[in-house]
């Protein structure tokens, strides 16, 4: 028996990280919210690396709180060290990476969720979607509960038919021994959804005060302040450290000596795993020739004792892991608090959703996180907070928002799953981005924020002070593109000191600045702005005027995907009835039902040939249509 238990305009189901974001953006944008999940205890709970950022991942981060979303903030309160990587390479590739005191990241995340006005937080199991005529109208929970929704967002991570796998152990459960999700399950099947089984793991927790750190690298933190908010002023600076050891040649034989155990050689897991983030006895097998592998010792809070063992993520039995960790320098005799293991758990083919993030087969039903193929806390976060935006403008009769894969990674990540699917857990990489240069970790406010406040999730002030800034970075760089220098003696001495060439004809200070060996407060000694300016602005400044040649390249490429992406497909055409293009092309573009002729280019299988039969028939047949296309 159900009964009626509450009428909200948005429902989340899940609150890992993305259910967190989905809930908080549906909220702050005006709708009632219902947050079900099935333990509060385990809100944005880290079943995996406690961790923030690393590549592409960072910015991420940078790009969900310029949009006006809570991860950024969170790692920010919470972290136990922060380090930017990459800093020997390009802007564009630097990195930010937080490791989290996971405890205290989920109770400020709760607490942030319990604060929200429009939040209503309850613990349940939704076992069935409520829908007529292909619409979602709401959800029943397994206690009998009916809640009604004008839109509802599904974000249940790995908890779908989940199974964890340790040698020949195998048994139903979500992350970390946690209820798994199988009603759900079998009724998205039922109601027609195609899904894919995927696979993910982690690796054992030992116990620091078994584990001898003075045979380990320490890895300290930055000791220059950081942070992933725009509007974060406080830095925790008693950061601690991590350690850096790792295997050899006995930890490499016992895997291999083992390897008729492993799950994953013996057929015991059937679901395709992470290609970027392979287990170890997977490494053994693929990069045969390598003598060693790193092992990353993370400590997994300020007030806990368990280390997280980074780069051994293993299914292998209980006692073989055991023997792998003590055959490691350093863990000679780790007590191991948590054995790793595998979980399989079935994810929806991603093809099957407009770039809203709207099902494509029932409509107000929306997706995110690991349920649409990907890993990751923070691509998962990203899809919440844009699937928690476009299920409450939908509510609202508003125009979904789509980020393209010019503005943001979080719109390379949607397109890459929407477009082209993923046949394992997807995960973002720089090299997935053509507009990298464009899309970096520094400038992810510049991006987005007008965006944020625009959609509603970034508050007045918060606008003002990024329009300030803005206009800095503007008037700055007009001065030293009309401040000149000439080669006069003085000149010519102060560039020698700063090491660098003497000049033969007058200069501008913007050209000057493109040396190599040039920074910003190198050129503003020959003119200095009436007041010192933040280090936020300095930054844009040499980057912008740095690298401006290289962004003007990037911006024309921009400008041509635009014309593709302007392009719209009439909602008249049927693939089926285009004559001429190939079976595979018409078998993908049916599939994927793309929006756009940019979108249509970019799907797997489409070539360029079947991209202008499809052009020449839609021009025969009726103009290509250059407004947006309803879902």
């Amino acid at each position: 028996m159900t009964y009626q238990a509450g009428e909200y305009d948005v429902i989340v189901i899940g609150a890992g990280h993305a259910g967190c974001e989905a809930a908080l953006a549906a909220a702050k944008i005006g709708c009632s919210t219902l947050l079900l999940t099935l333990s509060l205890d385990t809100i944005a709970y880290m079943p995996c690396n406690p961790s923030i950022g690393g590549p592409a991942k960072g910015h991420v981060v940078r790009e969900i709180d310029a949009l006006g979303g809570v991860m950024a903030k969170i790692i920010d309160k919470t972290h136990i060290q922060m380090r930017m990587l990459n800093t020997g390479k390009g802007p564009a590739v630097y990195a930010l990476r937080a490791q989290a005191d996971k405890i205290l990241y989920q109770q400020e995340m709760k607490r942030t969720l319990e604060n929200e006005p429009k939040i209503t937080l309850h613990q349940d199991m939704v076992e069935k979607l409520i829908v007529n005529d292909h619409v979602c109208q709401g959800v029943i929970t397994r206690t009998g509960a009916a809640y009604t929704a004008k839109a509802v967002v599904l974000t249940t991570g790995t908890y779908l038919r989940g199974k964890i796998i340790i040698g020949d152990l195998t048994y139903e459960s979500g992350p970390n021994n946690q209820q798994p999700s199988i009603s759900l399950a079998h009724h998205l099947i039922d109601l027609g959804f195609e899904m894919v089984r995927f696979k993910t793991g982690t690796p054992p927790r030992v116990n620091k005060k078994s584990i001898d750190t003075s045979q380990m690298e320490i890895q300290e933190g930055d000791q220059e302040p950081r942070a992933f908010s725009y509007e974060t002023t406080e830095y925790i600076t008693d950061q601690l450290p991590c350690w850096l050891t790792f295997t050899n040649e006995e930890t490499h034989q016992t895997i291999r000596d083992n390897l008729h155990r492993a799950p994953m050689y013996s057929g015991t897991i059937k679901g395709r795993g992470p290609r970027y983030c392979p287990s170890i006895e997977d490494k053994i097998v693929r990069f045969a020739d390598k003598g060693r592998h790193q092992i990353f010792i993370e400590p997994e809070g300020r007030k806990t004792e368990e280390m997280y063992v980074q780069g051994l993520s293993t299914s292998l039995p209980e006692d073989i892991q055991l023997k792998i960790l003590r055959s490691i320098k350093g863990l000679e005799k780790a007590e191991m608090m948590r054995t790793g293991y595998a979980i399989e758990y079935d994810a929806i083919v991603p093809t099957q959703l407009w770039p809203s993030l709207e099902t494509k087969r029932i409509k107000n039903l929306f997706t995110a996180g690991q349920i649409n193929g990907t890993s990751g806390y923070e691509e998962a976060a990203a899809q919440g907070i844009m699937a928690g935006i476009n299920a409450a403008r939908k509510v609202l009769g508003q125009e979904p928002v789509v980020l393209d894969r010019s503005q943001a990674y979080i719109g390379v990540l949607i397109d890459d799953l929407v477009t082209k699917g993923t046949e394992e857990p997807y995960r973002l990489l720089t090299s997935r981005a053509e507009y990298r240069l464009l899309l970096r970790h520094d400038n992810a406010d510049l991006r987005l924020t007008e965006l944020g406040y625009q959609i509603g999730l970034i508050s007045p002030d918060r606008y003002q002070r990024f329009v300030k800034k803005k206009e800095a970075i503007e008037q700055e760089i007009a001065r030293l593109k009309n401040t000149n220098i000439r080669p006069t003696q003085e000149i010519q001495e102060l560039l020698r000191k700063m090491g660098t060439s003497e000049i033969q004809n007058m200069i501008s200070l913007a050209q000057l600045i493109k040396r190599p060996e040039l920074g910003y407060h190198d050129v503003v000694t020959f003119s200095p702005p009436n007041q010192a300016l933040p280090a936020e602005v300095v930054e844009q400044v040499e980057i912008q005027l740095k690298y401006e040649g290289y962004i003007r390249k990037s911006l024309q490429q921009v400008e041509k995907m635009k014309k593709m992406e302007a392009k719209r497909i009439p909602s008249w055409v049927d693939f089926q009835e285009v004559p001429g293009i190939s079976s595979e092309a018409r078998e993908k573009l049916m599939k994927v039902q793309p929006l756009s002729i940019g979108q249509a280019s970019r799907i797997s299988g489409v070539n360029p040939s079947d991209i202008s039969i499809l052009l020449v028939y839609i021009e025969q047949n009726g103009k290509v249509s250059t407004k947006s296309s309803s879902n």
